[in-house]
């Protein structure tokens, strides 16, 4: 019998997914160029590995939204509240109204943030895991700075802004991954000097490890970690030795249709229980 250990995740099936704009630098060239059914083998593969370690949830994919696959974005979820993610992209907008339908149905308080506040949810917003008050933020391409006074004020908890440099990474998630017992591999290109050094004063150097830009450029700090678990696309052996010396279990899984979109395994799930 599997043990979920309370872990619980939304997750969206791949069934409208497609690379149909370009909003990011990833989906250059890629226009109608992910495989549909890889595409859907590889999101089949993620979800089975994800079941095997916590209960997931299923919210049905929607028509004419292919983005709608990276539930990340929905919001940022603490105890049984979920700040709503307001997306600076139009095509990404009718999506809020689905994640908020599927929240309130499931027993969140969703609330948002002043009209014109752009905010990308749990792909900006990242819960350290050793101070579980501690809220990473980052800024500058997605989330505007202001966002974090209003998540202080939503969730009451302490915001450590991150102001992100690198328009590849344009979500924190994307560069920068918490582990569980204050653990974290990061790419430091993708932040600027002050947003480096918060990082260094915050995580002993011990507990920190930055990753090459090949694991950066193959979304390996867009990671899902389960308790000792970490799910991700793909790990150069550096990175995966820092992580099996630190104990943490690491699971690949291809996931090169949704980086053709500009995401990976942790943009593919909400964590539902964050407290």
């Amino acid at each position: 019998m599997k043990s979920t250990n309370g872990f619980r995740f939304l997750m969206c099936p791949p069934h409208h997914f497609g690379v149909e704009y370009v909003i990011n630098p990833w989906m250059r060239g890629h226009i109608k160029a992910a495989d549909q059914e890889l595409a859907c083998r590889q999101w089949e593969r993620f979800h089975a590995l994800m079941s095997d370690h916590a209960d997931v949830a299923l919210m049905p994919a929607v028509s004419g939204l292919p983005d709608l696959v990276f539930t990340a974005n929905a919001a940022l979820v603490y105890n049984r509240t979920a700040v709503l993610s307001s997306f600076r992209c139009p095509e990404r907008r009718p999506e809020a109204r689905h994640y908020a339908e599927w929240l309130s149905a499931d027993g969140f308080q969703v609330k948002t943030l002043p009209s014109g506040t752009m905010f990308e949810g749990a792909g900006d917003a990242l819960f350290d895991r050793a101070v579980k008050s501690l809220l990473w933020f980052g800024y500058g391409y997605r989330s505007d700075a202001a966002a974090s006074r209003h998540l202080q004020n939503s969730i009451g908890v302490e915001v450590q802004e991150l102001r992100l440099r690198d328009p590849r990474f344009y979500h924190l998630d994307t560069c920068f991954c918490p582990l569980e017992g204050g653990y974290l591999f990061y790419y430091p290109a993708a932040f600027d000097r002050q947003a480096n050094a918060a990082i260094e004063s915050r995580v002993s150097a011990d507990r920190r490890f930055a990753v090459a830009e090949e694991d950066a450029i193959h979304f390996a700090c867009n990671a899902v970690n389960i308790g000792k678990k970490v799910i991700l696309n793909y790990a150069t052996r550096e990175l995966a030795a820092w992580l099996v010396s630190h104990g943490f279990d690491v699971n690949q899984t291809l996931m090169s249709e949704f980086i053709k979109a500009g995401g990976s395994t942790k943009c593919l799930s909400l964590r539902l229980n964050e407290c």
